[in-house]
């Protein structure tokens, strides 16, 4: 299933240059351009409060947009820069990439994992420890999948889940090459003390048995 994008709602700027910029700021808006696509760069203004709120939301520079910009069709973007002022540390300018649908980015996918309740390790009272929440895709940007799914089917305490066991969406590349653990089903905390317990009975019911192999020997 095709994840819905998030629009990104821009105006065009009239004017270029520094003081086209300066102007834009004055009036609360972070200027920007779009470049790429075959078309000639297009400036723009996005308000400076509803771009702040979606790069504090996090992925900003790994998230797909639709830009809306009124008077043109709506088309897709991706940003590849945003600066900075360097004391505020509050966004001043930011590029953008113009995308096709059969364009490959990579981005980050957030894992779902389903059948919690099929799983015998959960249902012992094991613990299903999140390694990974998302998991860094290479896609087509026409066909970006809303989640990855990891079924947790038959899982027992003491399994691993790594990318391989998982089937990822169709078209979609690991951007990592390795076989990377997404999860794990931990024992209970109190089956790790009672096996605590029983490793330190054993260890000294042996440290007894050399004491006194040693009592021996010294008769």
């Amino acid at each position: 299933m095709a994840k819905q994008i998030p629009d990104l709602v821009a105006t065009v700027r009239t004017g270029t240059g520094k003081g086209a910029a300066r102007q834009a700021r004055r009036e609360g808006l972070v200027p920007g351009i779009v470049y790429g696509g075959g078309v000639d760069p297009m400036p723009i203004n996005i308000p400076f409060n509803e771009l702040l709120k979606k790069l504090k939301a996090g992925r900003f520079l790994s998230t797909l947009w639709n830009l809306k910009v009124e008077g043109t069709d709506d088309f897709r973007v991706i940003c590849r820069n945003v600066q900075r002022d360097v004391v505020k540390d509050l966004p001043t300018h930011l590029d953008l990439m113009r995308l096709h649908r059969n364009t490959r980015i990579s981005l980050f996918i957030h894992v779902e994992f389903t059948n919690e309740e099929e799983a015998p390790g959960l249902k012992k009272g094991g613990v299903l420890t999140v390694v990974r929440p998302e998991v860094e895709l290479n896609v087509m940007a026409g066909e970006i999948p809303d989640q990855i799914v990891v079924d947790l089917t038959g899982r027992e305490v003491g399994d691993v889940i790594h990318i391989s066991d998982v089937d990822l969406p169709k078209g979609a590349k690991v951007t990592v090459d390795r076989d990377f653990v997404i999860a794990n089903i931990s024992a209970p905390s109190s089956l790790r003390s009672a096996d605590e317990d029983e490793e330190e009975e054993i260890e000294e019911v042996a440290a007894d048995e050399v004491e006194a192999t040693e009592m021996k020997s010294e008769e």
